[in-house]
């Protein structure tokens, strides 16, 4: 399948041609048709499917420019999200044939501003976050109930970040026949009643990625045997010479002890978590974007609101208390077909951490430091088997039998003692069997 089988605009192929689109994702296939029929969407998946250009797409080539009025409301959770999109959507429209007005409202910038641009003209795409969109309607600058359609992108992000209101809200003020289209990587229960509240019949669209872990990345597992994870942390920072490498804290506070360690040790990071203000967030993200810096820290609610381009490394230096968390984590590098490496530390006590990672189907590849190289090791599993009791170990009353045999008792003791053992053998290799595949 190719763009052109959805009959886009021309100039909306000409933009995809300029990008180097070859052929659609997954999502794309599935969520362009759907959209111009009209529907309402639930859309399920991973970053990095293609999943802005789903909806960014249809939606563009069914602006109409002649109209001075809003036709489509894009909600981000994040200003860098919002920044993101609004810059996906300009490219699209780059060289359509009569201007397509998109506009981007997010908190930090300057409201006088944007509410005197609004009183000649409405922008007929408005993408922008929760509360400044909102904040330009009560002032009545904005005037969003000519709109047909509205997305919420990361919806369960939205939630997450307390805006679901503020959405509510803008919703609240669109017209009753709306076509709602909701993207998210999981729809939580809280999410649900809001859902009902306002898509009607939706088509959900479930895309679970054929790997949990891309293929592109090397998912290394690297134990601190009883070293200071931040000594360990310092040493696969320092072999190497990572492109850009992001390092990853449970919390806030340890977040910033981690930076305080690597300053500490020569490497300056960047830090980015809940509490760092608005205004020095993105001069962080400026300079990150310009390489000035090589590192940096962050936290999981801060770093979903951002997407840096060539990320060589992701560092978990906490295991994440949920999955989810750990796959977003991961999922940071080996993006555009670009190889990646994501490495995991853990101290000997988190063992039983890892192996709930591993039964969800993410397979590690463990190593260890020698000569300041990463090299692979089989340690973790031979520990294990050596711990393991033996599948194929007699039991007591084999092992009496066993006695007895060096006795030499009865004739035809010895062959009636292997065959015990060897049906014994038998059953616990076929209980051993239907464990694991139960």
């Amino acid at each position: 399948m190719e763009f052109k089988d959805f009959q886009l605009k021309p100039f909306l192929l000409e933009a995809i041609s300029k990008l180097n689109f070859k052929e659609p994702t997954d999502i794309q296939k599935q969520i362009i048709p759907i959209i111009r029929t009209g529907k309402s969407v639930i859309g399920q998946s991973q970053t990095g499917t293609g999943k802005s250009h789903s909806f960014l797409l249809p939606l563009i080539d069914a602006i109409d420019p002649s109209k001075n009025e809003v036709q489509v409301v894009i909600t981000s959770p994040s200003r860098e999200l919002a920044e993101q999109l609004y810059q996906t959507a300009s490219q699209l429209v780059s060289n359509a044939p009569e201007e397509i007005r998109i506009v981007s409202y997010v908190g930090g910038t300057d409201k006088k501003r944007q509410m005197a641009k609004l009183t000649n003209n409405q922008p007929h795409i408005v993408i922008g976050t929760p509360g400044r969109i909102l904040d330009l309607i009560n002032e009545q600058a904005l005037k969003i109930h000519t709109a047909s359609k509205m997305v919420i992108d990361e919806a369960d992000m939205t939630l997450d970040l307390g805006f679901l209101h503020d959405v509510d809200q803008i919703a609240g003020r669109l017209p009753e026949k709306l076509q709602m289209l909701v993207f998210s990587a999981t729809i939580p229960e809280k999410l649900k009643g809001f859902l009902k509240k306002y898509v009607e019949n939706p088509v959900v669209v479930q895309l679970k990625p054929e790997h949990i872990i891309a293929p592109a990345i090397d998912n290394l597992l690297l134990s601190t045997k009883g070293q200071a994870k931040i000594d360990v942390l310092y040493q696969v920072l320092t072999m190497g010479e990572p492109y850009l490498a992001l390092i990853f804290a449970n919390t806030k506070q340890n977040a910033e002890e981690i930076a305080d360690g690597l300053r500490q040790r020569g490497i300056q990071p960047a830090v980015l978590h809940g509490d760092v203000p608005a205004r020095e967030r993105k001069r962080i993200m400026r300079r990150v974007h310009n390489l000035e810096y090589q590192f940096m820290v962050a936290t999981d609610l801060a770093a979903r609101g951002i997407d840096i381009e060539g990320v060589s490394h992701v560092i978990n230096y906490e295991l994440p208390k949920d999955m989810e968390f750990f796959v977003h984590r991961t999922g940071r590098t080996g993006r555009s077909n670009l190889k990646g490496t994501a490495i995991t530390l853990y101290a000997p006590g988190e063992e039983k951490a890892i192996d709930e990672l591993e039964k969800y189907g993410i397979v590690f590849k463990p190593v260890t430091i020698e000569k300041g190289q990463l090299v692979e090791t089989y340690e973790r599993k031979r520990r294990e088997m050596r711990n393991a009791p033996s599948q194929l170990e007699p039991d007591h009353r084999i092992r009496g039998m066993v006695n007895k045999a060096k006795k030499q008792v009865k004739p035809g003791y010895k062959r009636k003692l292997k065959e015990n053992i060897a049906s014994q053998q038998k059953r616990k290799r076929r209980a051993s069997k239907t464990r694991s595949h139960g």
